[in-house]
């Protein structure tokens, strides 16, 4: 795995963030640090995402910083140039595939068809984002996978929360799980960044049992 990926795997967990505004990104970010978990998925489902990325990397360049339901090639590039050091995708698309692959940025496509993980494979990709985790078959499903593809990985994302993150964790297939439990809309929209601090302490602390 590249570099960003295996950091990924140290944490774990990624939080997938929806920001609406962008003055929530910064707070937001900085209680995701200060709670132990210095990695965050901003999504671009809001006219937010860009600027959100720009902001959080000039204040914490050491978050380690991506960007999500990424659908087009432009978009790669808007992120990448805001400061974003991977690209998550929901789905397979081949443009947006292929331009990270040509220029060496990190990406993370959705798969969970055997067809999808066999054409991520031809373009020498070790980690794809199952989504969605618990409608798609669950860990089942990511087994059933891995026996005629060993060599891929997955992210699992999408109904995967503080219930059953470890069973996905003990999979040794599974490098991280996507989550936003400890990051919910109403929370950020409310500014209730004392709780969000809580509960990313405790996912923290929930997904370090997995030793």
């Amino acid at each position: 795995m590249n570099a960003v990926l295996e950091k990924i795997s140290e944490y774990r967990l990624v939080p997938v963030i929806k920001i609406d505004r962008v003055e929530d990104a910064v707070p937001l970010c900085r209680t995701l640090k200060e709670g132990g978990l210095p990695v965050a998925e901003i999504t671009f489902r809001t006219e937010a995402a860009e600027e959100s990325i720009r902001r959080v990397y000039k204040a914490y360049p050491d978050i380690l910083l991506g960007a999500g339901t990424v659908l087009t090639v432009e978009q790669v590039k808007r992120a990448v140039d805001a400061g974003a050091a991977y690209i998550i995708s929901p789905g397979f698309s081949r443009q947006v595939v292929e331009y990270c692959v040509l220029n060496n940025i990190a990406v993370t496509p959705g798969a969970i068809t055997p067809t999808e993980v066999q054409y991520l494979i031809e373009y020498g990709l070790e980690v794809v984002k199952f989504f969605p985790a618990e409608q798609a078959g669950g860990l089942g499903m990511i087994k059933s996978l891995s026996a005629p593809f060993p060599q891929m990985k997955y992210m699992p994302t999408g109904g995967v929360n503080a219930k059953n993150i470890l069973d996905y964790l003990s999979f040794k297939k599974v490098i991280a799980c996507g989550g936003s439990w400890m990051v919910k809309e109403d929370l950020i929209a409310n500014g209730r960044f004392d709780e969000i601090r809580h509960l990313v302490s405790e996912a923290v602390a929930l997904v370090a049992r997995r030793d």
